[in-house]
């Protein structure tokens, strides 16, 4: 039997985060990290990294040139400044996850759902992107120097004609998720708040669900092997570093 014909899957691990949360961890080789939107409405910021050589980073601009998309979905890969695949979306039910909004910062943050400090709220401030993935960073020796643009999954925005964007509300329902296979070691980072765009007045991240498996054959990767042939020779450099 090949080992494309194989599709077994045995699960690692389970993590929830909660909204407002944040965490950092190496995605394995032949790993696949399913991220779940448990209530509905989430969305969650997330960068990448070549575990074994940091420089190599999640380059947003080629990701979408070498796919012709202007959205992420199930069969694109996020492709690194070397032109490799630092993971592939292998599954997706929510259809649509969104490359452009980036992060808030903590004046945004203030600037648009209010004060709520830490003085007041306790573990419920508020807190912000920008912020929340340097803590993480600082825990990989890397600094504000390092971050990079964001995927924000499980939301939606769309481009007008003239060129302007609109956030879609209710992209993403209570069991959404999207599954990132990794054939190659990726530092990931993640953080669970709101999109930049999102037009909700009050500041309510919602939780996630991470499941890490490990795939068994790399039939799971064929789908987005073959979407494109940018796809195929990025699995190709993927291979080749792998060596």
């Amino acid at each position: 039997m090949s080992s494309q014909s194989l599709t077994l899957e045995t699960p690692l691990r389970e993590e929830t985060v909660p909204g407002g949360g944040h965490l950092s961890f190496v995605l394995k080789r032949g790993q696949v990290l399913r991220i779940t939107d448990l209530e509905g409405g989430a969305n969650a910021a997330l960068m990448l990294l070549n575990a074994q050589q940091p420089s190599d980073r999640f380059n947003l601009p080629d990701t979408l040139k070498g796919q012709h998309t202007a959205r992420l979905t199930a069969g694109h890969c996020l492709v690194s400044d070397m032109g490799r695949v630092l993971a592939a979306i292998t599954a997706d039910t929510c259809g649509w996850h969104d490359p452009f909004g980036g992060l808030l910062n903590a004046d945004e943050v203030r600037e648009k759902y209010g004060a709520g400090r830490y003085q007041e709220l306790r573990n419920g401030f508020f807190r912000n992107g920008h912020d929340n993935l340097l803590v993480e960073m600082g825990k990989w020796n890397l600094d504000l120097q390092d971050l990079l643009m964001v995927v924000n999954l499980f939301s939606k925005v769309v481009v007008a004609a003239d060129g302007t964007f609109a956030f879609v509300p209710g992209n993403s329902k209570a069991g959404d998720y999207i599954e990132l296979f990794a054939p190659m070691d990726t530092l990931v980072f993640l953080t669970a708040l709101q999109h930049p765009m999102d037009p909700a007045p009050r500041y309510a991240p919602r939780p996630l669900q991470l499941s890490w498996k490990l795939a068994h054959g790399d039939a799971l990767s064929v789908g987005c092997r073959t979407s494109r042939p940018e796809n195929a020779r990025a699995f190709r450099n993927t291979e080749l570093f792998n060596l």
